[in-house]
């Protein structure tokens, strides 16, 4: 078959997770081949809250799967205790979360599946369940082997990819250096060649307001951390153009100016690309040995269980997972 296999992590069952798989896994037949990560009776319970007429079909191998109309196949880990409240923190939930990601990384990383994606897991019950990780970008970089990763955000006017991710504004700045600039912005051009842009225009956001106008603002973040990486790349003939005010950055590359956006840090990307809705983003980890997407939102307490939770963010993950791994 010609359709990508996608290994669909459920995600936090006590989240929207199970709700917006199943409200996915009919709008998706046509570009891939999803194999759920997660629990049967759980994705039973969020298809008869959203009203899906949807059938959990139990395989314990990818090579079982059906595809078939109105099922969804999924390899059932079990760990969910019945009658599990959605909206609430839970150790159980965190636990089984981190075992979904690690049995999807086992099948990736054994060519069972041409790509990951992922539903939104809780930070706070993956750590109540011991597992001590920021989120998913740093755990599928342990668990796949790889020192560095980076997180990339995609929608269809804007890409964005962050130096920093899940650590203070403080400890941001002090880790940024020319070296970790160079190697994102790197990864950032070399997916993007992957996925077909022959040479990337790149913009690379400042650290400090009006990119430090030259040294008027900050400490000369600019010229110490981030001049020096641009210059080593621009030498290598990368289009990688900055330091820029993040102020207009954005605007500028949603009018088409330019194919990537580098954030230094996590609300520096994140804000503009979630102005445009949180159904609109994708979440790329770009340095994995294997394709990972994810939805741009959380677990969403407040709405889970309610059927209330929109899935066009998983769709439209599941659809870039897809585009991606046609073109390895």
């Amino acid at each position: 078959m010609s359709t990508p296999l996608i290994a669909v992590t459920m995600g936090d069952a006590a989240g929207i997770g199970p709700e917006v798989i199943v409200r996915a896994i009919p709008r998706v037949a046509e570009f891939s081949r999803p194999v759920v990560i997660g629990d049967a009776a759980r994705l039973a319970e969020a298809a008869a809250i959203c009203g899906v007429p949807l059938t959990p079909h139990v395989v314990t191998d990818p090579e079982q799967a059906r595809f078939a109309p109105g099922t969804v196949d999924v390899i059932d880990l079990g760990l969910i205790p019945e009658g599990l409240p959605f909206g609430e923190l839970s150790p159980a939930a965190g636990e089984a979360a981190y075992q979904y990601v690690r049995v999807a990384s086992e099948l990736a990383m054994a060519g069972k599946a041409q790509a990951i994606c992922t539903a939104p897991l809780n930070k706070e019950a993956l750590h109540a369940a011991g597992h001590r990780y920021p989120g998913h970008t740093e755990l599928l970089a342990e668990l796949t082997g790889v020192p560095e990763v980076s997180m990339m955000l995609a929608t269809d006017t804007v890409r964005v990819i962050h130096v920093t991710t899940h650590i203070g504004l403080i400890d941001a700045i002090e880790r940024i250096d020319d070296g970790l600039v160079e190697r994102t912005v790197r990864r950032g051009h070399d997916t993007l060649v992957a996925a077909g842009v022959e040479r990337p225009r790149i913009a690379v956001c400042g650290i400090n307001p009006h990119a430090g106008e030259n040294g008027l603002f900050g400490r000369g973040e600019e010229e110490e951390k981030i001049v020096p990486a641009l210059e080593r790349l621009r030498a290598e003939g990368v289009d990688a153009r900055g330091p820029l005010p993040a102020d207009t950055v954005f605007f500028r590359a949603g009018r088409g100016d330019f194919d990537l956006v580098v954030a230094m840090y996590h609300d520096q990307g994140h804000g503009p690309v979630k102005i445009l809705g949180l159904e609109a983003g994708v979440n790329i980890t770009v340095g994995l040995p294997v394709i990972r997407t994810s939805v741009d939102h959380g677990t969403a307490f407040d709405i889970a269980g309610t059927g209330k939770a929109d899935a066009g963010s998983m769709v439209e993950a599941m659809r870039q997972a897809a585009r991606l791994a046609r073109r390895i």
